[in-house]
């Protein structure tokens, strides 16, 4: 797990540097080859983490090796993780800041933001043109994570394309094949963002 947690721990340097998960917030983790999660711990800073602040959990969440882990607990939002993984089987990492722009759009009282005709739209996976759309819904902050997480479940289900998704007031889920590739959905996300919300101040 020491590779994939040094990748995970850079991430987290990375995304504080830019501001996207002041103090506490966020969480992140990796899928590895035996489909255990190594996943950030709650409440670390994640521009001062170490590969000690990543532990492993089952597929299912529960925590791997209890009594290595002392008193460290994953994620509150592990379920979510969880999730994105059995529903987007190429999903090896999950990567959640809570940036500027993306909680403040999560605040406009959309139920969705529209992304549209943006070049960088082609950072996704299968988009080759900037002539679509994207669509990122937004869900209600709920601190039940089992019932915010069905509410979730219920939209993946309806089979609409989606590569990442809002809390209201929360920040944004995003996924990818590995971390690098989870961070650069992240980084199109946020410059995107940022585009949308400055477009609504204009």
């Amino acid at each position: 797990m020491n590779t994939t947690a040094i990748e995970l721990v850079e991430a987290g340097r990375f995304m504080h540097s830019k501001g996207w998960v002041p103090a506490t917030s966020g969480n992140f983790s990796a899928k590895l080859p035996d489909e255990n999660i190594a996943i950030t711990t709650s409440g670390v800073h994640k521009g001062k983490m170490t590969i000690d602040d990543i532990m492993l959990i089952s597929s299912d969440g529960i925590p791997v090796d209890v009594s290595s882990n002392g008193n460290k607990k994953p994620s509150a939002e592990t379920l979510l993780h969880v999730q994105i993984y059995r529903q987007f089987k190429d999903a090896r990492s999950v990567l959640h800041p809570h940036s500027i722009y993306a909680t403040l759009l999560s605040k406009t009282k959309k139920d969705k933001i529209i992304l549209q005709d943006y070049e960088l739209l082609k950072a996704f996976p299968g988009i080759d043109t900037h002539a679509c759309s994207v669509v990122v819904p937004v869900f209600k902050n709920n601190q039940n994570i089992e019932e915010l997480a069905e509410v979730v479940g219920k939209y993946f289900n309806k089979g609409i394309p989606v590569f990442g998704y809002l809390i209201e007031g929360h920040g944004f889920y995003a996924w990818g094949k590995s971390v690098d590739d989870c961070l650069k959905q992240v980084e199109a996300f946020e410059f995107l963002f940022q585009c949308e919300y400055m477009s609504l101040k204009s």
